[in-house]
């Protein structure tokens, strides 16, 4: 891993340039290089794990990359390149084949800049193992790590989505997207015993390519992950070394035990780091900075993963590998048991793992001087896994089914396959940690005080209801910054997408909140009303400059998808806190974070007009649940049994008072009509 500082288009650019990668010299100890001219600068630092050469490369065009290229001598043999190395292999393909054409041949994690023909490209792995940000704010800037935008003064700041080629023309000061194809593969047909086969091909090929031939560790937690990949490379031959860390302090955890018991019985190297209270609180704001956010998880798992970094880099660990990935493939979280769509699932999993995990561990390992691989997201390994049946993956007893009976056929112990394990942040025992250094607050603002900036901009898909309401609500409490709501009004009140009922309150709620509106009019035709989402999704990015959306998808599929499509295309992060929550658990919370909610449409057997205007409560829920038990309904409303208006939450400033409404009853359905409304002190 290297790191990359571009600016174009601005004064003392070659200062700035210089400035950035200051910033960030630890991403690269092994060298420094820079190009400059016609107020373009190009600055990069060089983290060598093998051939030391040195970037920008210059020739038709110039290139800098933070790479690491799997198939780099294949394709060098293939087109007869003579190249020294992965980075100079992927420039000569660019001189000689192109950007687009050069991106479908290479195998491997990187980013990097192309300038050639007075256009600057910028282009990641699909996955988005190497990070790059960018802004077009007063010229174009760019840099591997977010903060370095920020030091030079860039407010609107952005990470260039995996599957993004961003063109940038200097001549027009005009930016263009390119979307790049991440395709969802056909279930195999393989029966299961080839299947196991072939996943345990795919596994060793994954591992076996990110061998360096350097000094390596292994970050360890004695989950099914990190001991499939140790007890493969065991098997290899190979001499490296695990790392397992966990918080003092906390009480004891299984992770450790069992750490120490695999390690023992497969003879591994296993350095158990053991950290003090007082410890985490010293490195907890240079953390936070590190990553750039106050999330509580993320913080929570970064904290063990940096001190092992800061152990495996006292030993001269150059490389370190990781089983992050595997959950995504092999049906690893709560939310896949509820599922619909269980590969489909894994998929969207995937697509915003770039956000969830890995610029956190990028940047924790880059601090470190270590390069960070990820055997699980390799590619060739990703499009078999969501090939497979997700029968094979996840049942009522167990996860990741195939992977724990491959580990079995491999030879590992049945207790250490299919040992049930924790995340990472309650295993390490570093979430207990920050709650006990908080003393008494929440988690949330303990850690503002180390980070005191939103952790990404969003705009929220707001329908005036509960879900939508609850949703940006627990974002902001994360932290995260809403930049705006996005309404679109339906003529077509049977609406697939959208929640039509009273939709006009929502400016109130708006006002209520003190967040600016975007609200688009729809015809409602299907399909076609996600045309018109787009648009008003494009005008928050120009306006407010999102980077993502929140929304209060809980278990339609056909929602969640679309929004997903419509997300993917706009290069925009999709944050669905409430996903395949449970229905009684999110209304009790609900209520219980003091949400004022009423009905005001049915639509569903038992839910008569008595129903309408009934304030959300426990009696309600009481209702709710035993029409369940008569006739199955979903008791949050998913299935559009209801629709709810929120009048007061503790984001609203003031709280909304209906003056007049009306009873309207078509059919089986009725509606609340709100005639009149308005704001009123609290």
């Amino acid at each position: 891993m290297c790191g990359i500082v571009g600016v174009y288009g601005r004064e003392n650019g070659s200062e700035l340039t210089r400035k950035g990668l200051n910033l960030i010299k630890y991403r690269g100890l092994d060298g420094e290089g820079f190009f400059e001219k016609d107020n373009l600068f190009i600055g990069h630092c060089l983290h060598s794990v093998v051939s030391n050469i040195k970037q920008p490369f210059i020739g038709k065009g110039v290139f800098a990359i933070n790479c690491e290229i799997y198939n780099w001598e294949e394709l060098d043999n293939k087109y007869n390149l003579n190249a020294r190395n992965d980075a100079e292999l992927f420039f000569l393909l660019l001189e000689n084949y192109g950007v687009e054409k050069t991106l479908e041949l290479i195998d491997g994690d990187y980013s990097g800049v192309y300038f050639k023909n007075n256009k600057i490209y910028l282009f990641r792995d699909l996955i988005g193992v190497k990070p790059i940000w960018y802004s077009l704010e007063n010229g174009f800037v760019f840099a591997s790590e977010r903060k370095v935008l920020r030091d030079l003064n860039c407010n609107e700041v952005f990470e260039l989505n995996p599957r993004e080629l961003l063109i940038y023309d200097i001549k027009e000061k005009k930016s263009e997207i390119i979307n790049r194809e991440f395709g969802f593969p056909s279930l195999s047909k393989l029966d299961y015993k080839d299947l196991k086969k072939e996943l345990i091909g795919y596994l060793t090929n994954a591992i076996t390519k990110r061998i360096p031939d350097v000094k390596f560790g292994l970050l360890f937690s004695g989950g099914i992950d990190s001991t499939i990949i140790a007890f493969i490379l065991k098997e290899l031959g190979l001499d490296f070394k695990c790392y397992f860390c966990c918080a003092e302090g906390v009480g004891e955890t299984k992770d450790l035990f069992y750490a120490e018991k695999i390690a023992k019985e497969l003879d591994l190297d296993l350095e158990v780091i053991k950290v003090r209270l007082e410890d985490i609180e010293k490195e907890l704001g240079n953390v936070c900075k590190l990553i750039e956010s106050n999330n509580v998880t993320k913080v929570s798992v970064a904290l063990p993963f940096y001190f092992s970094c800061k152990k495996a880099k006292e030993d001269g660990v150059k490389v370190i590998l990781s089983g992050l990935g595997s959950e995504e493939l092999f049906a690893g979280y709560e939310r896949h048991n509820r599922s619909v769509d269980l590969n489909k699932e894994c998929y969207y999993g995937l697509l915003n793992i770039y956000e969830k995990d890995l610029y956190r561990d990028d940047v924790v390992t880059m601090y470190n001087n270590i390069e960070l691989r990820v055997p699980f997201l390799d590619l060739d390994l990703i499009n078999f896994a969501l090939s497979i049946d997700g029968k094979y993956k996840i049942n009522d007893e167990d996860n990741k089914l195939i992977l724990r009976e491959v580990a079995c056929d491999l030879g590992l112990n049945k207790e250490y396959s299919f040992r049930k394990k924790v995340a990472a942040q309650y295993g390490s025992g570093f979430l207990k940690a920050i709650d006990k250094l908080s003393k008494g607050k929440s988690k949330s603002d303990y850690l503002v005080n180390f980070f005191d900036e939103g952790n990404v901009k969003l705009a929220s898909l707001f329908s005036s209801g509960k879900d939508s309401c609850y949703a940006m609500y627990i974002m902001k409490k994360q932290n995260y910054d809403i930049r705006c709501l996005v309404t679109i009004k339906s003529k077509n009140k049977d609406s697939y997408m959208y929640h039509t009922p009273n939709i006009d309150i929502v400016k109130l709620q708006a006002e209520a909140l003190d967040i600016p509106l975007i609200m688009q009019d729809s015809f409602g035709e299907k399909e076609n009303e996600l045309l018109d989402l787009e648009l008003a999704l494009l005008e928050a990015k120009r306006k407010y400059f999102i980077e993502g959306i929140v929304l209060g998808a809980l278990f339609s599929n056909y929602q969640r998808e679309r929004f997903q499509i419509i997300a993917t295309k706009l290069g925009l992060k999709v944050f669905a806190p409430l996903w395949h929550k449970d229905q009684l658990v999110l209304l009790n919370q609900i209520i219980s974070n003091n949400f004022e909610v009423i009905l005001v449409r049915v639509a569903a057997d038992g839910l008569d007009r008595s129903f309408l205007g009934k304030k959300l409560d426990k009696v309600l829920i009481g209702k709710l649940i035993e029409l369940n038990n008569k006739t199955q309904i979903n008791i949050a409303g998913e299935g559009g049994e209801y629709e709810s208006l929120v009048l007061d939450c503790p984001m609203f400033k003031k709280r909304i008072e209906i003056k007049d409404s009306e009873v309207i009853i078509d059919g089986s359905s009725g509606l609340l009509n709100i005639k009149d409304a308005r704001l009123v002190e609290k």
